[in-house]
This record gives structure tokens, C-alpha cells and sequence, in this order.
């Protein structure tokens, strides 16, 4: 059973967390554990895909650069019927937000979004009427990284309309309050195969709301009830059932556990800060495989 562990050819901007490197460490980790498997780039001409069984997501990091590229790099795998993990229709249903209008139509709690197509010429007034906010955060549906991610207050709408048009004119975009509570942390619950494993908070450096470590975020391991656990589960037990990887990504707004995005693409998972988060994520592959 031979695994390409798919990886981008970009540079790989997360360092060494907490001792540990996710990006060669796990590699290496699989491939001591005695699994066939091998880095490849998921866009690399030379590759044969041919030899491979399976192929996991890792790190194809830049796919949303390339979204119409990367479609067809999945149309090619699928044709030549080797199995992806996270599986072809979740991937393809997870590459662009719009997947959280489901979600929220489903009675799940989510972060109050619209939705703008692109081409949008509106007017921005109604967006902070609509969501309730003096600052909303405006991204693409299909992006990463915090790329091409901006913030726009009330009071300056007139400054901020034609960029906003600018970015309307190339994607479709997701708008969103600009919660406080992302100053407390976003919190990030971990699931292999259906299984809880772990949870971190990412808080962002004063004055920034980018939680991602090459921001100067930080990181810490929580430790939540069963209770907290339950409810994050409820979003895997309905999307993510039988998905090798979740990341359950939110905020904690008066206590309640309120959902910013489901990762189920290319997710950091942080494994070296969950206790046995490694195996969890090994035996996880072994039940996936056998």
C-alpha cells in the first residue's frame, strides 16, 4: 500500500511548534511506524500517480492559488482510483466557505456570514446593518493563510468601498462581524476519524486579529469539558463522520462554543500539542487503510 503524502512546493512557513516540526516530523514518524509513504507534490509534472494507493492531504498550501488546478489535479487521482484522505466529495464540498450556508440552513451555530458573488457593486451600510457590527471582516470563499483578508469599520466605508470592489471583481467573498472574541482566542478541536484527539488556542499579538504563528500568534493546549467536547463533536458527527482529519475552528462567544470554519482540506493539526495526538493520528491512517 503505496501513500503520497501531498505537499506544495512553496515555502513551508510553520517552523518547529513546541519541539516538534508537523511538516517533516510526521513524515518521519509514519515512515519509522514502517507505512510506505513519500512526499509529493501534489502539482509536480514528474509525479507518477500510477504507483500510489492512497494519498493524504498535508500540506497543499497553495491550492487556493490555484483552485482550477487543483480541481483538475483531483479529477486526474480520482480517475486513477486512488483513495484520498479527507475523501474526493468532502474536499471538493470544503474548498470554498459557501459550504457554511449549509451548515448554518442545518440549525448549527456559526459565525453570522454573507455571502457577496463576485462582480458585487453594493452598498457596504447594509452589511454592518445586516450582521449587527461596527467592523466586519471580509475574505474569498476560497483562500487560506489570511490572504487577501480585510477589515473594514463603520465609520469608513467611503475609504474602504473601492478596495472592497477591487477584491468583489476577482472572487466571491464571505462577510463577517469582526468578533472581540477573537482577542480571547480561537479555539481549534482536533478529531481522526471521528475521534477526539486534542485542543489548542491560537491568540493573535496585540493589535492583530491573524491568529497563525508567521502573524506572531501564539499557541496553547486547552484542556476542555466533556460537555465542550460534545458540542464540536456534533459538527463532526454530521459533515466529518468518517473524514481521517477534522479541525473544528471557533470562538467562544458568552460561553458557547460558536463555529468559524470546519478544516477538513490541509489543516495544521498541531499534533505536538495533544497528548499521543501522533499515534491518535497514525492509528487513525492504520484504521483508514485496513
Amino acid at each position: 500500500m503505496k501513500i503520497a503524502y501531498i505537499t506544495y512546493s512553496g515555502e513551508i512557513k510553520y517552523s518547529a511548534a513546541n519541539g516538534f516540526n508537523e511538516i517533516t516530523g510526521l513524515l518521519s514518524y509514519l515512515q519509522n511506524k514502517g507505512l510506505d509513504i513519500e512526499a509529493t507534490i501534489w502539482d509536480d509534472p514528474a509525479v507518477d500517480w500510477t504507483k500510489y494507493d492512497i494519498a493524504i492531504l498535508k500540506t497543499p498550501w497553495d491550492y487556493h492559488q490555484k483552485i482550477d488546478a487543483f480541481k483538475a489535479w483531483l479529477d486526474k487521482i480520482e480517475s486513477l482510483d486512488i483513495r484520498l484522505l479527507n475523501d474526493y466529495k468532502i474536499v471538493r464540498w470544503n474548498l470554498d466557505k459557501h459550504y457554511l450556508q449549509e451548515i448554518i440552513a442545518d440549525g448549527f451555530d456559526v459565525i453570522p456570514s454573507v455571502f457577496l458573488e463576485r462582480g458585487w457593486k453594493g452598498g457596504l451600510q447594509p452589511l454592518f446593518e445586516t450582521l449587527k457590527t461596527q467592523s466586519v471582516i471580509i475574505k474569498p470563499c476560497i483562500s487560506g493563510g489570511s490572504k487577501n483578508t480585510i477589515i473594514v469599520h463603520q465609520q469608513a466605508i467611503a475609504a474602504s468601498y473601492e478596495q472592497v470592489v477591487a477584491l468583489l471583481a476577482e472572487a466571491d467573498y464571505i462577510v463577517q462581524p469582526l468578533m472581540n472574541e477573537i482577542q480571547d482566542g480561537e479555539w481549534s478541536y482536533i478529531f481522526f476519524n471521528g475521534k477526539y484527539s486534542h485542543t489548542i488556542l491560537k491568540r493573535p499579538k496585540a493589535g492583530d486579529f491573524r491568529v497563525q504563528q508567521i502573524y506572531g500568534g501564539s499557541i496553547d493546549t486547552l484542556y476542555p469539558t466533556a460537555e465542550e467536547i460534545a458540542h464540536a463533536a456534533t459538527y463532526v458527527e454530521k459533515y466529518a463522520k468518517e473524514c481521517l482529519y477534522v479541525r473544528v475552528d471557533g470562538l467562544m462567544v458568552n460561553g458557547h462554543f460558536v463555529l468559524m470554519e470546519l478544516e477538513l482540506i490541509e489543516p495544521y493539526l498541531y499534533l505536538s500539542y495533544g497528548e499521543n495526538a501522533l499515534e491518535n493520528y497514525y492509528q487513525a491512517i492504520l484504521a483508514q487503510i485496513n
